[in-house]
């Protein structure tokens, strides 16, 4: 239990942050600066913490056994009105996921050294695991149902006259992205799986799934 609370506070908690943080920074790069003005363009955790969704849901999560870890900092705020046209607006939410890409691709080339070069293999998986957890995070937040990133390409193909089907996904949006855990999340696991496996390799990517499925 301490190794998974360890794991979610020293590598989930700071990715979910470098993630938010990346969509105040290209906010403020296209000109709306009201995520610098409430303080979120830092890396300090207090500044992100929701507390429900940062500390009591992932927290329970692990002490009842789910065999799942998730949680959520509060979301970088911005001002649409400062922005140019949705396209920022999109621009602004693929930033997130694609930090985390990023991140993940930084973690596995340094992982892969490590277990193919110097064979760390201990060192070399906790390397792949914030990778693995990097490249979960962005392809979940892809999705597009509000409120994830990804519903800022939904909106952008959905014409601004087609206001009913745009208040029915700001509405119901939550609850459709529930349904989708519950039912369709099986969905993404080949993408997932894909992704990890070009990343990490083969060999890395077994050895920090053997670990996952010890540490649960």
């Amino acid at each position: 239990m301490i190794i998974k609370i360890l794991v979610y506070f020293l590598v989930i908690i700071p990715s979910v942050i470098i993630h938010e943080v990346a969509h105040g920074v290209v906010a403020l790069w296209l000109g709306d600066d009201t995520a610098k003005r409430a303080g979120r363009l830092t890396l300090n955790p207090i500044s992100h913490i929701d507390f429900f969704g940062t500390v009591i849901l992932p927290l329970s999560m692990i002490f009842l056994s789910t065999g799942m870890m998730f949680g959520y900092a509060k979301p970088v705020p911005y001002n649409p009105y400062n922005l140019k046209s949705e396209k920022d607006e999109l621009k602004i939410a693929l930033a997130g996921p694609l930090s985390n890409f990023i991140f993940a691709c930084v973690f596995s080339i340094f992982g892969r050294i490590i277990f193919n070069v110097y064979s760390l293999e201990k060192a070399a998986i906790l390397f792949g695991l914030v990778a693995l957890i990097n490249i979960g995070l962005a392809i979940f937040n892809l999705i597009p149902i509000p409120p994830l990133d990804g519903s800022k390409l939904l909106y952008l193909i959905i014409p601004k006259e087609n206001v009913q089907l745009r208040a029915f996904l700001d509405r119901y949006g939550l609850f459709l992205l529930l349904f989708f855990i519950f039912f369709g999340i099986r969905f993404i696991s080949p993408v997932y799986i894909l992704l990890s496996r070009l990343f990490l390799g083969s060999n890395l990517l077994g050895a920090t799934l053997q670990f996952l499925y010890n540490l649960f």
